[in-house]
């Protein structure tokens, strides 16, 4: 049996998965937590990923290895290979107006972004927190030889190599920098230097089954992943599957052929892990809706659920709009939550409930609108993430997506997604395998307007 490993180094933990490569089965697991907040020293994440193996069992047996990673965090490196300040994370929103605002009016506008690299501007990006450090900390960044991404910097320190020219990376993380693009398969330096003020040594980005470097026992490193593209990797998801991720953040993407090129930013061209465009639409605010409605109730995720279930659709009229902690899509980063038709019959827990389900999937369902606008096939949604066990959830989903919902077995995509990539690297293959997996459950439902329509009128009162 031929082993592989496949690592998923996420905002709240470490996650790594040993298995066999030509059939996927798992033969063992490791897991650690990450620590809380939107800035984090990347040693935090190294010490995560000792103790996953250590609990994994370790990865001296493993024919390949690959990490896939949260996007965008922002790791800074001196020339020899230190590392400068803690990371800035993906949802650190400090730089959505002199880091992304700016950089927008700078090149002459959104449509001037998605042309260039896909993207538009926002505080999630890597380039924003760039920009942030140079106007707001000039000393760090007058250190800054090398930056990279949090998968790219723990491949590298798996490599053992201290030489920050050897970094690699992959295309679908390197495509949510700002500062490389998908289309054209190029750094755009010109873009670097407009947000940093001056070039920095970047990774190597490297195609589907490229090697980053090697494991101790000599165990080839896959040029590993972002999570998004990791995921849809992960489930296996075809043409028309649409995989909706709810976890600390919400998304919505799809493997296509062409890049969207969204002026507005709200759909991103990132990229796959097979060489083709990942589309994507990300939001701030997913699964911990869910927990901080279950704590304002003082309930746990199943009664939640339950909550939620025995109040009817669209909540009496009762409207979440669960911007808790700003927001990415729409792009309000200072916006807050805000709660619509309080009245005196909607002002029960179980109302709560169901509007905070309604609500959470009512901005990833916009999110799918704006997929399909520019372009996407849809023809059902493969739901995953931690939120994906709630009941509500999945029963919800279909009302409000308009679309037949399957829910695969709980699992650990992002890291199955990086453990099919090291199986591809280390068998060698011109396809990457294709696992056998347990059928996933379905759902369906009859649309209901109705929720969506009181969802999009709340959401307006925000201007």
């Amino acid at each position: 049996m031929t082993l592989v490993a496949g690592i998923d180094s996420s905002t709240q933990s470490c996650k790594v998965v040993i298995r066999d490569a030509e059939t996927g089965k798992l033969v063992r697991q490791g897991r650690a937590a990450h620590p809380d907040g939107t800035e984090v020293h990347p040693d935090a994440w190294w010490a995560a990923l000792q103790q996953a193996i250590e609990e994994a069992g370790g990865l001296d047996d493993v024919a390949a290895a690959s990490v896939a990673g949260q996007q965008h965090g922002m790791v800074v490196l001196d020339e020899n290979g230190e590392v400068v300040r803690p990371a800035l994370l993906w949802n650190d929103t400090r730089s959505a107006g002199a880091g992304a605002a700016d950089l927008i009016q700078e090149l002459g506008g959104g449509d001037k972004w998605a042309d260039a690299v896909g993207i538009v501007p926002v505080a999630s990006f890597t380039l924003t927190k760039l920009r942030w450090l140079a106007r707001n900390e000039p000393s760090n960044a007058a250190k800054v030889a090398a930056v990279c991404l949090p998968h790219d910097w723990l491949t590298w320190k798996l490599s053992g190599s201290t030489d920050i020219s050897t970094i690699k990376t992959d295309r679908s993380d390197a495509s949510g920098t700002l500062y490389w693009s998908a289309k054209t398969n190029q750094y755009r330096p010109d873009l670097l230097e407009l947000g940093f003020g001056r070039l920095l040594q970047t990774p190597e980005v490297l195609g589907p089954t490229g090697i980053a470097g090697h494991l101790p026992n000599g165990a080839p490193l896959g040029p590993g992943a972002g999570d998004n593209a990791a995921a849809l990797f992960g489930t296996g998801a075809g043409p028309g599957d649409v995989v909706v991720s709810i976890g600390t953040s919400g998304t919505v993407f799809v493997s296509a052929e062409v890049s969207p090129d969204d002026p507005s930013g709200t759909v991103a061209g990132f990229a796959d892990v097979t060489g083709r465009f990942l589309p994507i639409v990300v939001t701030l605010n997913a699964a911990r809706v869910l927990d901080a409605a279950g704590k304002l109730l003082g309930v746990d995720h199943e009664q939640l659920s339950r909550l939620a279930l025995s109040a009817p659709a669209g909540a009496d009229g009762l409207v979440l709009i669960p911007y808790l902690e700003g927001e990415r899509t729409p792009n309000l980063p200072d916006a807050t939550g805000s709660l619509h038709g309080l009245t005196l019959k909607t002002s029960d827990p179980a109302h709560l409930a169901r509007a905070s389900v309604e609500g959470m999937l009512c901005a990833l369902a916009d999110g799918l609108d704006a997929l399909i606008e520019r372009g996407a096939e849809a023809n059902r949604i493969v739901l995953v993430g931690g939120g994906a066990r709630s009941e509500a959830v999945r029963r919800v989903a279909p009302e409000l997506f308009g679309l037949p919902v399957l829910v695969p077995p709980p699992g650990e995509y992002v890291a199955d997604g990086a453990a099919r990539q090291a199986a591809w690297v280390a068998l060698g293959t011109a396809e990457p395998p294709v696992w056998s997996a347990e059928p996933p459950e379905s759902y369906e439902a009859v649309s209901v307007p109705l929720i969506r329509e009181q969802y999009k009128k709340a959401a307006n009162l925000l201007g």
